[in-house]
């Protein structure tokens, strides 16, 4: 690779009006340099750009804001954390140029930028910029390699045996990819990284991470890795194919969140232990000042996610699954583990109704199916109490590859960029591809 690419962000989708502000000159054909307040709206399958004044119609499907040197741009409303418990609506500032396009009748504004640039936002918007450096650059090098991992992916087709879902009479397991993601290469939200823009402070340190780390990556026999991170693992990673596909990746293989080892979970007795006890782990941080130096202010939101505990009514459960699923279970009798991963999530789930009964997986779908945005993670106990279900966790996020709290944590007691990575990333290296 001769240098740095540039890449194409999702941030905003399925709008008929988006809005914005363009400060510094951008460049449009046919209306030339613009600046100012702006809007865009579908008119008969087309974009109606207006701005300042001036509108244009669009003969394309697609329309390109393309920005001189210095300009910015503004867009009001774009959703952050969709379909989690954080989701809210927020006014985000980009660099680079801005491409509209239709799909499916609606609207996608998406942010084309250098890569590098890209990185100093996502590593801001991740995480407290004012994190440890050394933790900071491990960051840098994960999201580069994951991107470009991502991009080398979409370029080749997946082996036809992959499939994303497996459904039968009595048994729905799915689990997510890139597979919408064909308009551009990642989107700003959990899903991918995320990516909220010029953030008002603090991304002077980050900008040094990713400027020391400049065309690094981690690569596992010569290809670059797919570098999964997680907010929390709750004290052991996770295997890929807990989450996703039904192959091993060697990198990414469950390790203990320590010094010491920890026994992987293998049974439901050691998931009750495992899940209900506070081990000695580098994210189980339970200083509240020194999880604000690691953690985001959205984050900072999210109360005890090393260990947790959600209930639920029955009659309340029971509504969250047939919103969520699409079923009606009637009246809720159990719900059983039946699989779990080396860090105790469930990736096979047996749900008992008086009209259904159902096997759910991967994990993800586990967690989007109980509860009304997301739970933490899928690494949980269930405890039944006359009418209620009460949930005990572990973690937040699938847990695969690096553990964010953990890996601050390691770098607050001195360890150092390269040790962090290769403790989380089984047999790596770290190369300078550009």
């Amino acid at each position: 690779m001769k240098g740095q690419p540039t890449i194409s962000v999702l941030i905003l989708e399925s709008q008929r009006e988006i809005s914005g502000l363009l400060r510094g000159n951008f460049f449009i054909e046919g209306l030339g340099l613009i600046s100012g307040q702006f809007s865009a709206k579908i008119e008969s399958d087309r974009i109606i750009f207006s701005v300042e004044g001036k509108s244009k119609r669009c003969k394309d499907f697609s329309l390109r804001l393309k920005s001189s040197d210095r300009s910015s741009f503004t867009l009001y409303q774009v959703i952050i954390g969709s379909c989690f418990h954080w989701e809210r609506e927020k006014n985000l500032t980009y660099e680079g140029d801005l491409v509209l396009k239709i799909k499916n009748g609606l609207i996608q504004a998406i942010n084309e930028i250098p890569l590098e640039d890209y990185l100093k936002s996502v590593i801001s918007s991740e995480v407290n910029p004012s994190s440890p450096l050394e933790f900071l650059k491990a960051h840098a090098i994960i999201s580069r390699s994951w991107i470009l991992s991502k991009i080398e992916k979409k370029a080749k087709t997946m082996p036809s045996n992959l499939s994303r879902q497996k459904l039968g009479e009595n048994e729905i397991i799915r689990w997510y990819d890139s597979e919408n993601h064909d308009t551009f290469d990642v989107c700003s939200n959990d899903h991918c990284q995320r990516y909220y823009g010029l953030l008002e402070s603090g991304q002077k340190k980050a900008a040094e991470a990713v400027n020391q780390t400049y065309g690094l990556v981690i690569t596992y026999q010569g290809e670059i890795c797919n570098a999964c991170y997680s907010k929390i693992c709750g004290g052991i990673t996770e295997d890929f194919d807990t989450a996703w596909y039904d192959i091993k990746i060697p990198y990414l293989k469950s390790n203990s969140d320590s010094y010491y080892p920890y026994l992987p979970i293998t049974n439901e007795n050691e998931a009750r232990k495992w899940i209900l006890s506070s081990p000695e782990v580098y994210c189980n941080i339970k200083d509240e000042n020194l999880l604000k130096n690691i953690l985001g202010e959205i984050d900072l939101e999210t109360k005890t996610p090393f260990r947790w505990r959600i209930e639920y009514s029955k009659k309340e459960l029971e509504e969250i699954l047939r919103q969520k699923s699409d079923i009606d279970f009637g009246s809720l009798y159990e719900i059983i583990p039946l699989l779990r991963g080396p860090s105790g999530r469930i990736h096979r789930l047996k749900i008992i109704g008086s009209k259904k009964e159902i096997i759910v997986g991967k994990e993800l779908e586990i967690r989007r199916w109980l509860s009304r945005s997301h739970l933490f993670s899928s690494a949980f106990i269930i405890e039944k109490d006359q009418d209620k279900f009460i949930f005990h966790g572990a973690g937040w996020g699938h847990g695969v590859g690096l553990c964010q709290i953990g890996a601050a944590h390691m770098a607050i007691q001195g360890f150092s960029m390269e040790a962090i990575l290769k403790h989380y990333y089984s047999g790596i290296d770290i190369k300078k591809i550009y």
